[in-house]
């Protein structure tokens, strides 16, 4: 911890009385997840609250919390389950469930060592798919009557199959820019009870209305998918949400 991490984050706790307070982070080594370095050090107030959903998880993370402890028992405190148990991920989602917020003291407060060895490392990437996927339902899909997934590859297919079934109905579309998946115009899923089998259209993502959920991962294409959803001259929160 740098030495003035307590008492600038203690002054925003008592600013923010229900908000879990972060910071910005050193990475060490430096060179040690550096998309994910920047996610955490670069978001904005707003996104704080509208990115939550993507596969970085918390917004702030843990190692930055502060919060009182009235609210951290109002929460329900961390699942202790034990190893293998997204605790972090848990406690996130019951708090913003229960009208927490979100700030970050835009200093850097705190170095954050990655090693091989880290807890962290012992959940399971299905686990935190389950939580992600339901949490994403109850919070942004349930008030939707109608959706498309951006993404026609591999991450798209596999939410739309992890969907409840009521859920799945209201994909309207799939979009890309690949002209290779858009070429086959439907994605047919095989594995449905139903018959006929669902399909879903593949369309260009100029050719589809909003809301979105987008399954591209940021800060990875060299900037052009960030590009092409400048385009469309959205509003995140609005008409797009982020999960990947």
């Amino acid at each position: 911890m740098m030495p003035q991490r307590i008492r600038l984050q203690w002054e925003a706790a008592i600013q923010h009385p229900e908000s879990i307070i972060g910071c910005q982070i050193e990475r060490q080594p430096a060179e040690a997840t550096e998309r994910y370095t920047r996610w955490i050090n670069n978001l904005t107030c707003e996104q704080l609250l509208t990115q939550v959903f993507t596969s970085h998880g918390p917004t702030v993370i843990m190692p930055t919390w502060f919060c009182s402890r009235e609210w951290f028992c109002h929460v329900g405190r961390f699942d202790e389950a034990g190893k293998g148990t997204p605790e972090d991920l848990l406690f996130f989602y019951e708090h913003l469930r229960k009208g927490g917020g979100v700030f970050r003291v835009n200093q850097c407060l705190l170095l954050y060592r990655y090693h091989p060895q880290a807890a962290t490392h012992s959940v399971l990437e299905g686990t935190i798919w389950t939580h992600r996927v339901l949490f994403l339902e109850e919070r942004i899909l349930s008030r939707w009557t109608f959706f498309t997934i951006w993404n026609a590859g591999k991450q798209g297919r596999k939410l739309f199959r992890s969907l409840t079934p009521a859920n799945q109905k209201k994909v309207t579309a799939f979009c890309d820019v690949d002209t290779n998946k858009i070429s086959k115009r439907f994605y047919t899923y095989e594995e449905s009870k139903e018959n006929p089998k669902p399909r879903i259209p593949i369309l260009h993502f100029r050719d589809v209305s909003p809301p979105f959920i987008i399954c591209v991962k940021l800060d990875l294409t060299g900037g052009q998918f960030e590009e092409n959803l400048k385009l469309l001259n959205l509003k995140e929160a609005v008409d797009y949400y982020h999960f990947n």
